[in-house]
């Protein structure tokens, strides 16, 4: 008894909140042993066009770089990143709605089995008859393979999952693109992007109310059936599901792996060889040219890491276009080489590993998945349905023009539009 009163009496008492982080602040000095790149280069047109030399500038020499024009940490070793995104307990990300200031706007419904068995069986039951309506607009050379192909496939597939007219997709889409560009920091987008937001639910809600009476088996009835503890379901958590839910990966992704492949005639000729090496094809693309090239984290409280004290709130950039080109994880990590050794060449698990080797960071499709790779009684993750969504396309186009190849003195490029946009490819022009 005395020495547990001992104890007490001498006990520290904690620190006032945020005082080690103040002192940290007034020792730091603004772009300190930081003289190979300005902060500036990390919003340039060069980093746009072709990010991966300046981040690998920071991988090797700054692993956590304090960017202080962005207010920001990069973190950019594979190991770093993984750790960061996969740590729920000192980390967090904020979504969408939050960016937009629409925390109590509507729920992310994404979680709920029903919803995500929707999900895939309309994904699965559509996406061949999708790929093959997109080939029947191939009457020419000159076919531009990212705008009628690459792009037009997801967009149409949620014209499916939904359960649309032809009428109502036109509407959906341009503001689905909307409301995706405005949820960063810039105030004209985010501004535009509301409004978007506002327009979405008017064209959804009359759909959503007739499902919610007299549900079929798409997507919109699947979340208008859920059953929530403190209200009822309505079209507000429609829109923030379909806000929320990858678009990026299906259709960049697919841009890029059509890039890589139609550059790399050697590794082309390892798919008319054996078709099946086209699942590889895919995870290289993911890690070779990601395109969601970085995702943010938030600190949750004052963190000590990487040889800094990080304050509570801190943004962290992780970088997957930094991390994805790791030479301490990757042999020649600047190549595409489909089928290699040191890929992981299945879903990860964990800390995106699996089989003892690291997988590409694809941060569209969020955490690798706890659930077992076959999983019962739930559907597959979204990593797998993308995944497969890719490859099914990717393999009917090469069945009905395997002769395919770029238009001569074509120069396709890989960029992103805008900052924190998806980096793939625009145009890319082929004839067959």
């Amino acid at each position: 008894m005395e020495d547990q009163e001992k104890y007490e009496i001498d006990e520290e008492p904690e620190s006032a909140p945020g005082y080690r982080t103040y002192e940290v602040y007034q020792r730091e000095r603004v772009g300190e042993t930081t003289n190979l790149i300005k902060p500036r280069e990390l919003i340039s047109d060069s980093y746009l066009h072709d990010p991966y030399p300046l981040v690998g500038l920071l991988r090797e020499n700054y692993p956590c770089y304090r960017d202080w024009l962005g207010n920001r940490f990069w973190i950019t070793r594979y190991d770093d990143v993984t750790s960061v995104f996969t740590d729920d307990r000192n980390y967090q990300t904020r979504t969408k709605t939050w960016f937009y200031g629409l925390q109590d706007y509507g729920k992310n419904l994404w979680n709920e089995i029903s919803v995500q068995k929707a999900f895939e069986s309309n994904v699965d039951e559509h996406i061949a008859k999708i790929t093959g309506e997109a080939l029947l607009n191939w009457d020419r050379d000159g076919f531009d393979l990212a705008v009628d192909f690459c792009a037009e496939i997801p967009l149409r597939l949620w014209g499916a999952i939904l359960d649309i007219s032809d009428e109502e997709l036109n509407r959906f889409v341009p503001l689905f693109w909307r409301m995706q560009r405005g949820s960063g920091w810039n105030p004209i987008r985010r501004k535009d992007g509301l409004a978007a937001v506002e327009e979405m639910e008017a064209l959804l809600d009359p759909i959503f109310s007739k499902r919610r009476n007299d549900p079929s088996t798409d997507f919109i009835s699947a979340i208008a059936q859920v059953e929530l503890t403190d209200r009822e379901i309505s079209t507000t958590d429609l829109v923030v599901t379909i806000l929320e839910l990858d678009h990026e990966t299906l259709h960049g992704g697919l841009s890029n792996l059509w890039f890589n492949l139609l550059q790399n005639p050697d590794e082309m000729g390892k798919i008319h060889d054996d078709p099946r090496m086209l699942k590889y094809a895919w995870l290289e693309t993911l890690r070779y040219t990601p395109p969601v090239l970085s995702a943010k984290r938030f600190t949750k409280t004052e963190v000590e890491r990487f040889g800094r004290l990080l304050p509570e709130g801190s943004l962290m950039m992780c970088s997957a276009a930094a991390a994805n080109r790791d030479p301490r994880q990757f042999n020649n990590p600047d190549t595409f080489i489909v089928g290699r050794k040191d890929l992981c060449q299945r879903e990860p698990r964990g800390q995106y590993r699996a089989d003892g080797l690291p997988s590409g960071i694809s941060f569209g499709l969020g955490k690798p998945s706890i659930h077992p790779a076959v999983p019962k009684e739930r559907p597959r993750s979204l990593y797998a349905i993308v995944r497969d969504c890719a490859v099914t396309a990717s393999s009917m186009l090469l069945e009905k023009k395997p002769n395919i190849k770029l238009i001569d003195q074509s120069s396709p490029e890989l960029k992103s539009l805008l900052l924190e946009e998806i980096h793939t490819c625009w145009e890319l022009k082929v004839s067959s």
